[in-house]
């Protein structure tokens, strides 16, 4: 089939990867713009991007899809299919409407739970055991098309966000492809999606990581994995005889379940085989790798072999 491929970031990347290997012709890759990104602020091209000039394909980067030129564009190529994954903006219903067998979208759960931007970090976070790749027809609505094929992925206790992330790019990539005669010879059924219980993946912000030590140990573990690699959840570091405290991400840990100490939550309880263990409003959480403000991720022992702890020190 003529292709066209709209994506953004890694998880787009890996699925594009797979229809570089295949059979099918890809005409062009949209993708978002260049954007701002580490200290120096510099542009950053995307995943996709990078893949895509390396195969020397047609790249297009427009900011926005309603533009009639842009519009032009896509029709003119005269593309059997668009698939999307992890594109960043929404298809108008003029382009839905443009190629011969529509648009189809790659999506991280299994619809209709987490609908959305974020939809591993909030599986995770809500301490779901299974999730998977829908593979739907895109419709005017987010995330809310017939499913045409799915795939279901466990969540390990320990697994993080970029874990579950490589798990289920991997899954996306092999199912597309095999979908993708099926869907040419109408073989696919469509199964429609129930509404009522739809539950939708807000997108991320750096409060969402927010570590509130009066939470239980079980939810502030799996906050930390959803939110490892990105954005990290955080806490901060309240030094006795410092007049401010220095945020500290904290990257993995484990929850422990402790009988009540009449510890204030945050409080540091003690050092136990390498790994920090901190007061929660119900049990201990044990953490094992941590990241201080411009500093590398260190191990949880390196982290206390460079410091002395003192009375009064706890995580705010």
């Amino acid at each position: 089939m003529n292709l066209i491929f709209a994506g953004t970031p890694e998880f787009a990347a890996v699925i594009l990867s797979g229809l570089l290997a295949s059979q099918h012709r890809i005409l062009a890759i949209y993708t978002q713009p260049d954007r701002a990104a580490g200290r120096g602020r510099k542009l950053r091209a995307s995943a996709v991007k990078i893949l895509a000039a390396q195969h020397d394909l047609a790249i297009v980067q427009p900011h926005s899809l309603r533009d009639q030129t842009v519009q032009q564009q896509i029709a003119s190529h005269h593309a059997d299919l668009i698939i999307v994954a992890a594109y960043g903006m929404l298809l108008p219903p003029s382009i839905l409407a443009i190629p011969r067998l529509g648009c189809i979208n790659v999506h991280a759960s299994l619809l209709p739970r987490w609908r959305g931007a974020a939809p591993i970090q909030r599986a995770i976070e809500a301490g779901d055991e299974q999730t998977g790749i829908c593979i739907m027809r895109m419709e005017k609505g987010l995330d809310t098309g017939p499913i045409l094929a799915q795939r279901s992925c466990p969540i390990g206790d320990r697994d993080t966000a970029g874990v579950v992330h490589d798990k289920l790019a991997a899954i996306g990539r092999d199912l597309l492809l095999e979908i993708l005669e099926p869907l040419a010879s109408a073989a696919l059924t469509e199964t429609i999606q129930d509404d009522a219980i739809a539950t939708y993946a807000q997108r991320l912000n750096k409060s969402d990581a927010y570590l509130d030590w009066k939470r239980n140990a079980v939810t502030l573990d799996r906050q930390i994995r959803a939110f490892n690699p990105r954005p990290g959840a955080w806490t901060q570091w309240a030094v006795a005889g410092q007049p401010a405290p220095t945020r500290l991400r904290v990257l993995l840990a484990h929850p422990l379940d402790l009988a009540q100490t009449g510890s204030e939550p945050g409080a540091i309880l003690s050092v136990h085989n390498g790994e920090l263990i901190v007061a929660c409003g119900d049990g201990a959480l044990a953490l094992e790798q941590v990241q201080m403000a411009g500093k590398r991720a260190v191990s949880a022992r390196e982290f206390l072999n460079a410091r002395m702890l003192n009375r009064g020190d706890r995580l705010q």
